[in-house]
């Protein structure tokens, strides 16, 4: 059984390392395409360093089937330089994973930091003493540099690196009640255990211990499978778990879009109770009291009568201050900076930066002479539009442009999401609703044009001089 695994990995042997290598370049390129710079998760700032792992490693492999290919029109010098290169991408993949591992541990051991850049060093110099010693053949040269490569820094990297994901489960994934994400770095936590017993430990023959005993030659005549096999799987899992954890990134999204959202609804209700306190109750009181100060003249100064209603007069007034103070804490907080600064702010947020991207087209001369509330309302508009766009219109691009046009200040505000039918809820929901009563309470329109899979275009119009 081992004679008939060993005879058919030989025979297959390129097809074996050519799986390894694309096993870890589509890690890599997975993770690189999956990363998110501004997310508030610690893990997302670090997955640069696994993403260069895993694609410097792939082109490491595939080096072993190109070279010899190369050879066949190149000449030797080259070869050498092809071969260094090879060995320099090894102990640079490896250095990167080194420096995964330890990141993830940055905001409890901050002073290693710096021990994976030491310890490729540490590398670079011993690959050059070796080579330098003159006792040893390229081949030999080349396996026991590897060797050291992958004891010094893919074996601790490794080990670093599974705890380091058990460390952000634990510590930034357990909290957020992800289960299932959780799950899955713990699995890739112990792939990287599995790697660094595979990729850190068994590696080429060299003349010293422990590579002269437990190599990868042992490893074929005892199993009869090469150490690329095993590698590959491991790498698998690695890329198939990693890369399903980092869907913690979309929930991360959907609960901060859910929580601008909730925000912006709950300054929208302040507003629509401050304008019924001030329309609604506000007038009642005042008119209560004016009916009280008139019933005062008809009744006799100094009687018990009298003295109810001063005493009535006095809470009524009272009240309506307030009252007053309840509506200028609901009210919605002004914007001192120009109007053109505050559309520039809104459209950067670094919150929906992940989400999509936002630009500002300012074809305006000079601004309109909007007050601070009035500003307040013109960027809670485009906000609301912002995260109307990423949430439910899934879009990518968004584009504000404001401009004048037949004496109004006119901002338009385009998407290339799905879009929505007028039919459908989506086209009376309560954003869209709080938008056009914004819009109404500056005396200007807000119309919306929007269609399935072609997009949503919205209008706001206002007089200039409001």
């Amino acid at each position: 059984m081992v004679e008939n695994l060993r005879n058919f990995f030989d025979l297959n042997y390129q097809i074996v390392l050519f799986t390894y290598g694309q096993v870890f370049f589509v890690l890599g390129l997975g993770v690189a395409l999956q990363s998110r710079q501004h997310s508030r998760l610690e893990l997302a700032r670090h997955l640069p360093w696994l993403a260069g792992f895993g694609i410097a490693h792939g082109l490491h492999e595939w080096g072993l089937l190109l070279i010899p290919i190369q050879a066949t029109y190149m000449g030797p010098v080259a070869i050498s330089i092809l071969i260094i290169f090879r060995l320099l991408l090894l102990g640079l993949s490896f250095g990167f994973l080194f420096q995964f591992g330890v990141v993830l541990w940055e905001t409890r051991w901050p002073q290693l930091r710096w021990l994976p850049a030491g310890a490729t060093a540490v590398w670079l110099l011993a690959v050059v003493l070796l080579g330098l010693s003159g006792r040893m053949h390229v081949g030999e040269w080349q396996e026991s540099a590897g060797v050291l490569a992958r004891y010094g820094l893919a074996l601790p990297g490794s080990i670093f690196a599974a705890f380091g994901l058990r460390y952000q489960a634990e510590r930034q994934i357990r909290p957020l009640q992800l289960d299932e994400i959780y799950s899955t770095l713990r699995l890739a936590g112990l792939a990287f255990l599995a790697y660094g017993l595979f990729g850190g430990v068994i590696g080429p023959v060299a003349p010293f211990f422990p590579a002269n005993v437990l190599n990868q030659n042992a490893l074929v005549t005892y199993a009869g499978v090469p150490a690329p096999v095993f590698r590959s799987l491991i790498g698998l899992v690695l890329a198939v778990t990693v890369i399903r954890a980092l869907e913690v990134f979309n929930v991360e999204v959907t609960r901060l879009i859910e929580q601008i959202q909730m925000e912006q609804q709950v300054a929208a209700e302040r507003e629509r109770l401050g304008r019924e306190l001030h329309d609604g109750a506000i007038q009642r009181a005042y008119t209560a009291g004016l009916l009280l100060e008139s019933a005062q003249r008809n009744v006799e100064p100094g009687s018990v009568a009298a003295q109810r209603m001063e005493q009535a007069v006095t809470a009524l007034h009272e009240v309506i201050a307030d009252l007053r103070t309840y509506m200028t804490g609901m009210s919605l907080e002004p914007v001192m900076v120009s109007l053109e600064e505050g559309l520039r702010q809104v459209t950067s947020d670094e919150r929906l930066a992940p989400l999509l991207e936002a630009t500002l087209d300012w074809q305006l001369p000079q601004e309109p002479e909007f007050d601070p509330v009035q500003r307040a309302h013109v960027l809670a508009i485009v906000g609301e539009a912002l995260a109307n766009a990423a949430r439910h219109g899934q879009a990518r691009h968004v584009s504000v442009a404001a401009a004048r046009e037949n004496g109004n200040f006119v901002l338009t505000i385009a998407d290339d999401g799905r879009g929505f039918e007028e039919s459908e809820n989506g086209g009376t929901g309560f954003g869209l609703r709080n938008m056009r009563d914004r819009a109404r309470l500056l005396g200007g329109s807000l119309s919306v044009e929007s269609a399935r899979e072609a997009g949503t275009r919205i209008v706001f119009r206002v007089p200039w001089d409001w």
